[in-house]
């Protein structure tokens, strides 16, 4: 088995390679087929709506709903409890009879993040064996979906439930690559939940040797001129991190470098921006005119109390102060904007939300909770409601995966 596994990776980088990024999927997803003897093989990505699965085709799709754009077709297909849907957010490969054939659906996923499903049609029953196999191959299939969604917009036009406004455009280039990242002493996962014009949300994290940075920002205002001003601060933050400049360093200069450049007079941005330092659990904290973060420890649900400062932009000269708290295994972090807590959303009561889902792995936490702040606010949201939510293991904690989740913090369903 270990000779075949090895001869199929082979053969799907050889024609992951040997075909254009457009096409490569549908290059490795039939040398997977032939591999396996499939008599059939799909890979449905995950929609960025976090609410359904879609199947990109290069034919018509012909009496189902889907979108299409010139050749290419993308077949939505909701969540509604199924095995599909189970089988993504459990990160489980699942094995299902149809009609005289069995049917393996298999997580693609990379360090936790959910890109999607591999579908097989098999004309016999796999054995542990082959479903092992069939699971690492989903596990490959990540790596080519990954390499080749960065020269081709395909990936990226599938994934789009509805188009995008321009501020939305300019958004969406601020966030982090992967929503989640899973390793041995942390997971987390952000998301972001638009409002009906943009609200400048955004959050970002960078994962160092021994050090985890993140931050979560909300730009004043809303659309482009928001967009704009979130673009200053993320910029700025991301250029003082990578030069290794201490959190206040980076308030600091973000806070500099909104006050001169933003296009809107009294633009700002509020933020909280966090170190956590990966052998100790040490987290440093700031805050600069935000929702205060929210420490899940213990059954309780409360806000952290930290130095109180300015939001970035608003005094250009004004200094910034940070606190730290000192994380414990099966802490959880939860930092949110404002648009969970403002207007009808207020109506949420947090601590209980969190509390009710603090079983739930952050990658399914963060959508319980954005559904939480829809089902009272929504269904169109006054103001972009982001959430970003750390679990801390322990600076000795592992991590167990073989096909790039790890299935022992996985959430389960009923």
């Amino acid at each position: 088995m270990e000779d075949n596994d090895q001869a199929v990776l082979a053969g799907m980088l050889e024609s992951a390679e040997e075909a254009a990024p457009v096409e490569a999927v549908e290059a490795v997803t039939g040398t997977i087929a032939t591999a396996l003897e499939a008599l059939d093989v799909s890979l449905l990505i995950a929609d960025l709506s976090g609410r359904a699965l879609v199947r990109l085709t290069h034919q018509p799709i012909t009496g189902r709903p889907g979108r299409r754009q010139g050749t290419e077709a993308a077949e939505v297909l909701p969540f509604d409890g199924g095995p599909y849907e189970q089988a993504l957010r459990q990160q489980t490969t699942l094995v299902l009879p149809a009609d005289g054939h069995w049917t393996v659906l298999a997580p693609v996923t990379e360090r936790g993040e959910a890109i999607g499903l591999l579908e097989i049609g098999l004309p016999d029953e796999p054995d542990a064996a082959a479903i092992a196999e069939i699971a690492r191959t989903a596990h490959a299939l990540a790596f080519v979906v990954i390499a080749n969604r960065r020269h081709t917009d395909l990936f990226e036009w599938g994934q789009r439930s509805t188009p995008f406004t321009l501020s939305a455009e300019i958004q969406r280039r601020l966030l982090p690559a992967s929503f989640t990242c899973e390793a041995g002493s942390f997971a987390l996962s952000g998301w972001l939940e638009p409002a009906a014009s943009i609200g400048g949300d955004t959050f970002d994290y960078s994962v160092a040797r021994d050090v985890l940075h993140v931050s979560v920002t909300d730009a004043m205002g809303h659309g482009v001129a928001s967009a704009l001003t979130a673009t200053l601060g993320v910029g700025s933050l991301r250029n003082t991190r990578r030069r290794g400049d201490s959190l206040v360093a980076q308030a600091e200069e973000a806070n500099r470098a909104v006050a001169e450049h933003a296009n809107v007079r009294g633009a700002y941005v509020t933020a909280v921006l966090g170190r956590i330092d990966l052998n100790t659990g040490r987290c440093e904290l700031l805050n600069a005119g935000h929702v205060p973060p929210m420490l899940v420890r213990g059954g309780r649900a409360a806000p952290l109390e930290l130095p109180a400062n300015f939001p970035l932009g608003m005094f250009p000269d004004e200094g910034f102060r940070s606190g730290v708290v000192s994380l414990l295994p099966g802490d959880r972090l939860v930092i949110v904007t404002d648009g969970v807590r403002e207007r009808n959303a207020a109506d949420l009561d947090l601590p209980a939300a969190l509390l009710g889902i603090s079983h739930l792995h952050p990658r399914e936490a963060v959508r319980a909770l954005s559904d939480a702040v829809l089902a009272i606010a929504g269904p169109v949201l006054a103001d972009d409601a982001t959430l970003l939510i750390i679990d801390w293991y322990g600076g000795d904690g592992s991590r167990s995966s073989t096909s790039g989740a790890d299935t022992d913090r996985a959430s389960t369903f009923p």
